[in-house]
């Protein structure tokens, strides 16, 4: 069972704490950092708990740097976290999938050893209807720690292997925080009441198989035939009756890929004919939820290669993304790249 619920009660700041002792040198400032994010995050969650209410829905009229109408709530959420990280000292950079370049920091203060890069609210599409949407975050430190100056956008352009933190935040039903520092994935979920999260799955695994496969078929006819063979199979029953696979979407990526974490499967967002290079965003979506899915001991790729290798060329970079339980997504990666006619030997039809 994928899910193991925590034994021991234990707040958000009290799990930081702990994970600070695991660090003998630590100086507290990374614990700080993530502090502040929380505070973000609870702000963000009182907004949506009471989106209709408020006058928070709809768009704002305005288009962000790739062309996409910018609603309200995206708005408010990459506002309220450049807020509360920008004059916390942590930080020589940040990074918003909102914003055009580096979002510069107040001159008066200080400059720390981490970056952070985020996408306020993903699933925008799904704000005005009442389905999950979220917050992803990833977290660098500087190459150089001791220099006190703004990083430069090639200190930020790195490849995902070089996170130090990554996790996301799910709105929904319940507000839920997924995160790692590079030792497994903490799940904790939010008590409005007492304005804490709960500690409640600790070092979540994703199984080695799942049943479930998550993937827009609408674009189906603009898919490459490798593709569109690999979804058949997923379809077509096998002798074994793991087959057929069950299509589950939301539109959400961390939606989605949290329900991948949780009962495995895959979820895919590929490249086609009308986005050749993929649809997600390499730095602020794809290379948390990847490195997430890794320390829960998955796999994440782009159909070739493991994308937490990627070296970035730009902010904007986006990539195909296959990722979820490790023999899926090495399954689909045979199909991609021409090795499925092996597969189907070793899995005969029905």
């Amino acid at each position: 069972m994928a899910i193991v619920t925590a034994q021991r009660l234990v707040t958000i700041e009290r799990h930081i704490a702990e994970q600070e002792h695991l660090h003998p040198h630590a100086t507290g400032e990374f614990s700080r950092l993530l502090r502040d994010l929380m505070l973000a995050f609870r702000l963000i969650a009182r907004e949506v708990s009471r989106a209709g209410l408020n006058d928070i829905l709809g768009l704002t009229g305005t288009t962000n740097v790739y062309g996409e109408a910018v609603r309200k709530l995206d708005a408010y959420a990459h506002e309220v976290i450049v807020r509360a990280m920008e004059h916390g000292g942590h930080l020589c950079a940040m990074a918003s999938e909102e914003s055009d370049g580096l979002i510069a920091l107040p001159p008066t203060r200080p400059r720390g050893k981490y970056i952070l890069l985020f996408d306020p609210l993903d699933g925008s599409t799904n704000i005005d209807v009442n389905v999950t949407i979220g917050t992803i975050f990833s977290i660098y430190r500087r190459r150089d720690p001791a220099l006190t100056t703004d990083a430069t956008l090639e200190d930020v352009l790195r490849p995902g292997c070089e996170q130090v933190a990554a996790g996301y935040v799910c709105y929904g039903s319940s507000v839920t925080l997924v995160y790692s520092t590079g030792n497994g994935v903490d799940v904790f979920t939010y008590d409005p009441t007492l304005g804490e999260f709960f500690l409640t799955i600790e070092k979540l695994r994703i199984p080695r198989r799942g049943t479930h496969y998550s993937i827009n078929e609408g674009n189906a006819k603009r898919w490459a035939p490798e593709l569109q063979d690999y979804i058949d199979y997923l379809k077509t029953p096998s002798h074994d009756q793991h087959r057929p696979y069950s299509l589950r979407y939301v539109g959400s990526a961390v939606a989605d890929v949290h329900r991948v974490l949780h009962y495995g499967g895959i979820f895919m967002y590929p490249a086609d004919r009308a986005n050749p290079s993929g649809k997600l965003r390499l730095m602020f979506e794809v290379n948390p939820l990847a490195f997430v899915t890794e320390q829960a001991g998955g796999r994440a790729s782009n159909g070739c290669c493991r994308i937490l290798d990627i070296r970035p060329e730009s902010l904007r970079q986006r990539v195909p993304v296959f990722l979820g339980s490790p023999e899926d997504v090495a399954e689909a990666e045979a199909f991609l790249q021409g090795r499925h006619i092996l597969q189907r030997l070793r899995t005969p039809e029905a």
